[in-house]
């Protein structure tokens, strides 16, 4: 691992990125989580190996080895390249050519045509050397062994005929060449017989120089009839071969499999490079440039959101690991101010992180405040055990009716101790509340080494809320499900994060969350809708509580122990002022926000 610089805070701990080996490991472990692919890839080989192990099963190739040599008056002449003579690929063309097939398919009696008998010949040439290989594949092995004998013999036989037409042309044009010098040479020897004198030494010169030049030619038709003209010599005659020239069942399952393995690991490759999803925690750590702190376990949408029997639960010690890790670090641990939230879907788990994070906080002696900033659907309340206490001091000098000075909760974590609770509330404007200054009166708790303050948001993407408070806290911890979420969002969300003054801490990785289905959700589902409270006695949406602020969705805890809306008689008020039906069976009806409605437990020492 690498260490760079944490960013531009002083004090900030470096951020540990992955060197090449570690990268190169965790994209090993990122394609094993594609095994469908690398099974489809190890079964086209192995079909692969099998087609070749099928069709090479039943063949058969004899070969015959022809060394090849040129025309030569004196074959034992050191000063003959025959290498510079011979044009190997010439030779290996005009081996397979339609010339040699018609020889040799009047000697087979071939019946087809005899293009088609050169299909199953392949010739060859082995470096440095002289030599053709001829080899020819069918499936019965005399057959083999025949044909590649008849095609050598058609192949040398046509070469040597081709070098003998050229012989004889030579020679006759030679003799053309001589026969007019002869006749001229003995019309003149008939007339210089008996003659001497000066007058007759130019007529001896002439005849001189004519018998010279037939002396010339008559040598070179000697020298070309008395020519070599064999084309080569066969070394090794083609045999019928004892066995199959195929790898074999074993080799050729064998390399179909190492080929399915390398082709399977490419597609998974492919596939990995085109996955815009974060695989893995180095994906996300990269994305963000920031440490994942902790990966929580896949939960049940009916879990509690605080970890029950927080002294024998893993995701108990999971949390405080977390939290641990938050308290060494810098950035965090001077205010000890944190925002929690998620991307992009619910914030379910979110909410999950900030109460056990809260919980951890709080067995180490701390105050521990969580703010719910979550101005639209607030549902936290009705998913703890919480009970109202006063409000702050700095609410009573001013107008204490509105988020966030108008209520405080107490939750009871069990041994853990308790935390305190601002819940969220509908309010007309959202970004005038969270960018309040009793809003940022709230958060400068901190200030006070002894108190932390946690801070849950909405998703990221889904509003601009978190990009409101980011400023006002440590650092941001990100909640995230990789699978769910690209990793140009979580770059996106790291650039809107540090763009609005904030500083990612880390991120917490979680698989999702497993819903209930079939008889068994069913029956949760029935359940869950007897245990609900009651409507109003007009069976109309509820606008306000005893403080006069909007009321979420789900039902609140009332001072004297019921679960009422802290209306007069522990319900509530419709739009048409009607009272409610009984002791804290008041409800918020509001359609755009009933699936966030639950059951609520009553704590143990409550009727």
């Amino acid at each position: 691992m690498t260490q760079v610089n944490g960013g531009p805070g002083a004090g900030a701990p470096p951020v540990l990125v992955d060197d090449e080996p570690d990268l190169l490991r965790d994209q090993f472990r990122q394609l094993l989580r594609y095994p469908r692919l690398i099974a489809g890839g190890v079964l086209l080989g192995l079909l692969g190996g099998a087609w070749l192990g099928y069709s090479t099963s039943d063949t058969y190739v004899a070969t015959s080895d022809v060394v090849l040599r040129v025309p030569t008056e004196d074959p034992f002449n050191p000063s003959i390249a025959v290498e510079k003579t011979l044009d190997m690929n010439t030779e290996r063309q005009a081996a397979t050519s339609r010339r040699t097939a018609e020889r040799a398919a009047d000697a087979l009696d071939f019946p087809g045509d005899p293009a088609n008998l050169v299909t199953g010949l392949q010739v060859t040439n082995p470096p440095k050397s002289q030599v053709l290989r001829f080899s020819y594949t069918t499936a019965d092995p005399e057959l083999s062994a025949r044909r590649a004998n008849a095609l050598v013999a058609a192949y040398l036989a046509d070469r040597r005929e081709q070098t003998e037409q050229t012989r004889d042309t030579m020679i006759k044009g030679l003799q053309a060449q001589l026969a007019p010098i002869a006749r001229q040479h003995d019309e003149l020897a008939r007339e210089l017989d008996g003659r001497t004198g000066a007058d007759a030494e130019a007529d001896f010169a002439v005849k001189a120089n004519l018998l010279n030049r037939i002396t010339e030619l008559s040598n070179r038709i000697s020298k070309l009839k008395a020519l070599d003209v064999t084309p080569g010599k066969v070394i090794r005659t083609a045999t019928p071969p004892t066995s199959s020239d195929g790898p074999g069942w074993a080799l050729s399952l064998g390399l179909g499999g190492a080929v399915g393995i390398a082709l399977g690991l490419l597609m998974a490759w492919v596939r990995l490079v085109f996955d815009p999803a974060a695989r893995s925690e180095g994906d996300v750590a990269r994305a963000l440039r920031a440490p994942v702190l902790g990966s929580l376990p896949r939960t049940r949408e009916t879990d509690p959101l605080l970890t029950e029997d927080r002294e024998e639960s893993p995701l108990a010690e999971e949390y405080r690991s977390i939290a641990y890790r938050l308290a060494y670090d810098q950035r965090f641990a001077d205010r000890r101010r944190l925002l929690v939230a998620a991307p992009r879907g619910s914030s379910r788990t979110a909410a999950a992180v900030a109460v056990n994070l809260a919980a951890s906080f709080a067995e180490t002696g701390k105050r521990v405040l969580i703010v719910e900033a979550e101005l639209r659907q607030p549902s936290l309340e009705g998913q703890l055990r919480a009970r109202e206490i006063g409000r702050p001091a700095w609410t009573h000098d001013g107008d204490g009716d509105g988020w966030p000075s108008g209520r405080r909760l107490v939750v009871d974590a069990g041994e853990s101790g308790s935390f305190d609770l601002v819940p969220g509330a509908r309010v007309r404007n959202v970004a005038r509340a969270l960018t309040s200054p009793e809003t940022s009166r709230l958060v400068e708790e901190a200030d006070d080494p002894n108190v932390t303050v946690i801070v849950l948001t909405p998703p990221v993407f889904a509003y601009a809320d978190a990009l409101a408070l980011v400023d006002r806290v440590d650092g941001v911890l990100v909640v995230c499900d990789p699978r769910g979420v690209h990793r140009s969002q979580l770059a996106r969300l790291r650039d809107l994060i540090t763009g609005a003054g904030g500083t990612v801490l880390g991120t917490v990785m979680h698989r999702g969350q497993r819903g209930k289905g079939g008889r068994e959700g069913r029956k949760a589902a029935k359940a869950a809708k007897a245990a609900r409270p009651g409507k109003s006695a007009k069976g109309t949406r509820g606008v306000k509580g005893a403080h006069g602020q909007p009321r979420g969705a789900v039902p609140r805890p009332a001072p004297d122990g019921g679960y009422g809306r802290h209306g007069d008689d522990g319900g509530y008020g419709g739009r048409t002022g009607g009272p409610g039906t009984g002791p804290g069976t008041g409800r918020h009806d509001d359609p755009s926000t009933t699936m966030a409605l639950r059951t609520v437990t009553p704590p143990d020492d409550q009727p």
